[in-house]
């Protein structure tokens, strides 16, 4: 049964993209089949797979607006096991398109049902808002993973984020729940960072990944090459931690 993960924080810059792109890539590489949802308007999870934006044919905005069906949206990646959905700015001017839609928040859910069987797991990039959006990705979704970067600002915000997910429970969606909590930007050599980690780890408790996903200039290389770390390096810190963390995503999930 198809398992989807929204990874969503309203705070930009925390390596939630790059925690998509490589988790969804190396849990393919284990034999899942996997489907990555960009639905953040910036569309950098699209552009990580080398897919140029400007160029697309249908995207997430034409399947989300009824003018493209899902078969004519989904992309394969050049990976086994791996498709995307892509999306671009055109997203951007969905938010005011939706405010007058009954039922807005469960556009993105209508869109996928009975299109996405086939797949073992669905992974959504969220945009970094809690706007409509990120809400249609938690209706959605079975669960979500808060990627947080280890800093004192990232703290700010995760009980809006957290209220916004029991609200969604409550009056949408009432089988969706925290699945983890990604530590991102590591830094083991950092006060801060270790302060910041126990803080987490108290709130959070064993839904915190064992493995954090290091400060590492190959994992922001490698977007730039249009490929995951898995191909650029992967016997760099942040290749080997990404592996690690899809492993423990995987028996997260059985």
């Amino acid at each position: 049964m198809v398992k989807i993960i929204a990874f969503s924080n309203q705070k930009g810059g925390v390596g939630k993209t790059t925690t998509v792109l490589n988790v969804a890539d190396y849990v393919a590489r284990s034999g899942k089949k996997v489907l990555m949802i960009d639905i953040d308007p910036q569309g950098n999870l699209t552009s990580g797979y080398g897919i140029a934006k400007n160029r697309i044919e249908n995207s997430l905005y034409d399947l989300m607006t009824g003018s493209a069906k899902f078969e004519e949206v989904v992309l394969p990646t050049g990976y086994e096991n791996l498709d995307i959905l892509p999306c671009n700015m055109d997203l951007a001017g969905l938010e005011v398109e939706l405010v007058s839609v009954p039922n807005r928040a469960k556009v993105l859910a209508n869109a996928l049902k009975g299109k996405i069987d086939g797949y073992d797991f669905v992974m959504i990039d969220c945009p970094p808002s809690l706007g409509v959006l990120t809400l249609n990705a938690l209706c959605a979704c079975d669960g979500v993973i808060v990627p947080i970067q280890s800093e004192f600002f990232a703290l700010e915000g995760l009980s809006q984020l957290m209220n916004t997910i029991k609200l969604v429970k409550e009056r949408i969606n009432p089988k969706i729940k925290v699945e983890g909590v990604i530590l991102t930007m590591y830094d083991g050599r950092s006060l801060m960072a270790k302060q910041v980690s126990d803080e987490i780890k108290k709130y959070f408790g064993t839904k915190v990944f064992e493995v954090p996903a290091p400060r590492n200039i190959k994992l922001c290389e490698s977007p730039s090459f249009g490929v995951p770390i898995s191909q650029h390096a992967p016997k760099s810190r942040g290749g080997v931690a990404y592996q690690q963390i899809a492993e423990e995503f995987l028996r997260r999930m059985d």
